[in-house]
């Protein structure tokens, strides 16, 4: 039995040339081709397939990280392989930590990568073009020695009024619980400001919580 696949992408040589591609593996069958994420949702109603290939760019008011999300709640079995153009890691991270089982560059995709990328998802298995594997590797080792080292840089007390912040106290409610002045509650919240590089609470929050010091 072939591994069925869909296509989704607006550019219609795109979608002729994958499939031409494709046609050369007796493994792979192409079930249908959409324009836009909203016709992927709708005939994802009537058919399902084995594998997902999709672009993340394309017009309509379904965002790719929205189509991302909608599939993976309404149909989780599916395997998401995205071929796009943005090689950005930050987005080949969020898709990959929102579920999807591969990522792949148009520029630099060749034939047998897309078969191969395809047959490993089907299988269960992550696939990631070799350059974007590097380069996440990259990026997860560097955030973690980032995490590590803001992690040691603060000290006992400032982690305390920290995680208070989090919890929605003010300089006051804080000075009171670790029996300090407001004045030394207001140096520790400058000094987080600084060790993390930010310019304001909510900042600091977002940060401090992007980097696992809060929950």
């Amino acid at each position: 039995m072939p591994i069925k696949i869909t296509i989704t992408d607006d550019h219609p040589l795109v979608v002729s040339g994958l499939q031409t591609i494709l046609q050369s593996s007796e493994q792979i069958e192409v079930i249908a081709t959409y324009a836009s994420g909203s016709e992927l949702l709708e005939g994802l109603k009537r058919q399902q397939p084995d594998v997902m290939l999709t672009d993340l760019q394309m017009p309509g008011k379904i965002s790719g990280m929205m189509l991302i999300r909608n599939i993976r709640q309404e149909y989780p079995d599916i395997p998401i392989l995205i071929l796009s153009g943005q090689e950005a890691v930050y987005n080949v991270r969020d898709m990959m930590q929102h579920g999807c089982m591969g990522y792949l560059l148009k520029n630099t995709t060749n034939q047998q990568m897309l078969i191969q990328a395809i047959e490993t998802v089907y299988k269960g298995e992550l696939f990631l073009e070799p350059a974007l594997k590097n380069e996440l590797l990259q990026d997860i080792l560097t955030g973690k020695k980032n995490k590590s080292a803001t992690a040691t840089s603060l000290s006992r007390r400032e982690k305390e009024v920290l995680n208070l912040i989090a919890q929605g106290y003010s300089s006051q409610e804080i000075a009171e619980k670790l029996y300090l002045s407001i004045r030394t509650i207001d140096s520790h919240r400058l000094s987080l400001l600084q060790k993390l590089n930010v310019k304001n609470a909510t900042a600091l929050l977002r940060k401090a919580i992007d980097l696992g010091l809060v929950k």
